[in-house]
């Protein structure tokens, strides 16, 4: 999994200013606790350069950034320091090919189709989209995603809980940087824990986890349809039936024969399969990879290797 993709199942790589290096580990370490393990530390403050260090070297799974670089020296400092990729604010032809020379990933500022035209010369298909509210932002992805299809965008400044859902619905959005979750005073007041929370909170809207579906095992297709019109008459809802399973409603569906766990399985929708997955696995969940339904390359479902309370769990693809 190359740099862009791990940016990618992350969703949000939070961008940071120091002030303090000490306060680096501590920061990255609630935002990793809260289910972000990534950070955008940017070259706006003197404290940068030790920062990314400490990070580096007492973090190591964090995925390790270094933002609003404006020059080769400072391309030096940062992956010296132990940044694993570069982000400036702007396209500087110079910085970007100094970057691929010294072989870490850059992803510069691009805020219309000229900066595009000149990233693609320099074979740069990822971008950063900034200042994003500022220069109109989703609907100007969409309308420069026309002509330069094969471009994805990062976009970053006014993303927030407000939006963020919009701009990662839209497939050609790589990710979103932002810094809601790192607020400022909290920082000042080294409550971390708030840093913590604001970060989980910011990690489950954008997976969008929730109940879609109770699967019964009810092992034949005559209970299958008992069973259904059981829970029609208890709820009004309708019944649908299918080859393999009968609903009722949406909520239940009744298998016609033995299918995956003791009791039946749940099914939980998400905003995206991969991306969810990505964040259950470092929560210490295990997938059945065979288990995979694909749409279009993506996955649209996949199952929990292991059973909870009897019953089988996968994702699925609002």
């Amino acid at each position: 999994m190359d740099m862009i993709q791990r940016l990618s199942m992350a969703g949000i790589v939070p961008v940071i200013k120091v002030e303090d290096a000490n306060d680096a580990v501590p920061l990255c370490k609630a935002l990793s606790d809260g289910g972000l393990p990534v950070a955008e530390i940017t070259f706006r403050s003197d404290a940068a350069e030790e920062a990314i260090r400490r990070v580096h070297a007492e973090l190591p799974e964090v995925i390790l950034g270094a933002g609003t670089v404006l020059t080769t020296e400072q391309a030096d400092r940062a992956t010296a320091a132990g940044a694993t990729y570069i982000v400036s604010p702007g396209l500087n032809p110079e910085v970007v090919k100094h970057c691929q020379a010294i072989g870490v990933p850059i992803v510069p500022g691009c805020a219309n189709p000229s900066d595009v035209e000149v990233a693609l010369s320099l074979g740069l298909t990822t971008v950063k989209f900034f200042p994003a509210e500022a220069m109109g932002g989703l609907a100007t992805i969409k309308a420069m995603s026309a002509p330069y299809g094969n471009v994805r965008f990062l976009p970053t400044g006014g993303v927030s809980e407000a939006n963020l859902l919009d701009y990662l619905a839209f497939n050609k959005v790589v990710a979103c940087g932002g810094s809601w979750m790192v607020d400022q005073k909290a920082i000042a007041a080294k409550d971390w824990a708030m840093i913590e929370a604001l970060t989980r909170n910011a990690v489950t809207l954008m997976l969008g986890l929730e109940l879609t579906h109770v699967g019964i095992n009810s092992g034949s297709p005559e209970q299958a349809m008992k069973d259904a019109q059981a829970l029609s008459k208890l709820l009004g809802w309708p019944i649908r039936d299918g080859n393999s399973s009968t609903f009722t409603g949406a909520g239940f569906e009744m298998m016609k024969k033995p299918f995956r766990g003791t009791h039946g399985h749940i099914a939980i929708g998400c905003n995206d399969v991969s991306r969810a997955k990505w964040h259950l696995e470092r929560r210490g969940f295990v997938f059945d990879e065979e288990s995979a339904n694909p749409k279009d390359g993506k996955p649209k479902a996949i199952y929990l290797q292991d059973e909870i309370a009897g019953f089988a769990f996968h994702l699925l693809q609002k």
